[in-house]
């Protein structure tokens, strides 16, 4: 016999598998795809559990805000329009599942550069070493430009940047977020800390005209946010950190003024969850009532698969 003594399982109270509430069950799970599989017979095949879940009911929520009026916010970061879904999220605007856009400066810079050029996003690690990162002069003159042409006309950075796109008919403007808006007649708002751009290394950047169109921004932004009760939804796709905290104060600012901005959905997706995201996006927001999600992979494979899942769930 050892040294130490064992505990006995001889007696110990036991119940049948069949019986007991389990969490899993067979209907749940996926089914193999196959050749010719259409997307509606490829979404109601994934497995209806975990994150699969969250994906379509955060999809019913888009497709049932747009069906009853309600206001959709997509937020992004640079990479979403680097990864190429600016189209996807164009085409939902136009057919009425976004009701706003909103980005931090990276976001417009990438959009400025592919309306303008078709191109965008140099290669840092090579251009740091000689101090040309950042220094292209074309795209801080169109940046620039239209912190300034917001100040002037009182205008939003979003709005001027979009309509300085369109009077110099650049080749691409057609699949530009900031352009787009402007078609559709929906805000794009810009929301820009100083020193994080690019374009605010150049000699023409003019701090008080950048900061007087982002917080005029931030403002038309707040003035959306206080329509998202009772149904609407907010959507934030890759940004860390500016975004999760503009939405955070332009929230708390719209319900100090008296809005009643609860029971709505939230929806975070990207590549890694981040804590500002994870709090100030899916959880604090929706504590007076709502549902948060946070939806992780890769923008170029998430924001189509939720775009697919949305016009599946649409009446269209």
């Amino acid at each position: 016999m050892g040294r130490f003594p064992e505990l006995d399982p001889a007696h110990i109270k036991t119940y049948s598998a069949a019986d007991r509430v389990s969490k899993v069950r067979t209907a749940f799970q996926a089914v193999p795809p196959w050749k010719g599989m259409s997307v509606s017979e490829f979404l109601k095949g994934l497995p209806a559990i975990l994150k699969a879940e969250d994906l379509i009911a955060a999809a019913r929520a888009i497709a049932a805000a747009k069906k009853d009026g309600r206001t959709v916010i997509v937020m992004l970061g640079g990479h979403v329009v680097k990864c190429g879904c600016v189209p996807i999220l164009l085409n939902m605007a136009e057919r009425g599942f976004i009701s706003c856009f909103a980005s931090n400066g990276a976001a417009a810079i990438h959009d400025a550069e592919l309306a303008a050029w078709g191109q965008t996003s140099e290669d840092v690690a090579v251009q740091l070493g000689d101090g040309s990162f950042g220094m292209a002069s074309d795209t801080a003159e169109i940046l620039n430009t239209a912190a300034k042409r917001a100040c002037e006309t009182q205008a939003g950075f979003g709005e001027s940047l979009g309509v300085l796109l369109e009077e110099r008919k650049y080749p691409f403007r057609d699949g530009s977020l900031a352009a787009g808006s402007l078609r559709f007649q929906i805000p794009y708002t810009v929301h820009v800390a100083i020193g994080t751009d690019i374009v605010h290394q150049h000699p023409d950047a003019d701090g008080k005209a950048i900061g007087d169109a982002s917080l005029r921004d931030f403002r038309i932004f707040a003035s959306v946010v206080s329509q998202l009760g009772e149904g609407g939804v907010m959507i934030n796709l890759g940004s860390a950190v500016i975004m999760p905290e503009v939405f955070l104060k332009a929230l708390s600012l719209a319900r100090n003024l008296g809005h009643p901005v609860r029971n709505f959905t939230t929806v975070n997706m990207d590549m890694i969850q981040h804590y500002r995201p994870t709090v100030n996006v899916v959880q604090r927001p929706v504590l007076a009532g709502g549902r948060g999600y946070s939806l992780t992979g890769h923008h170029e494979i998430m924001i189509p698969l939720l775009a697919a899942a949305v016009c599946e769930e649409s009446d269209e």
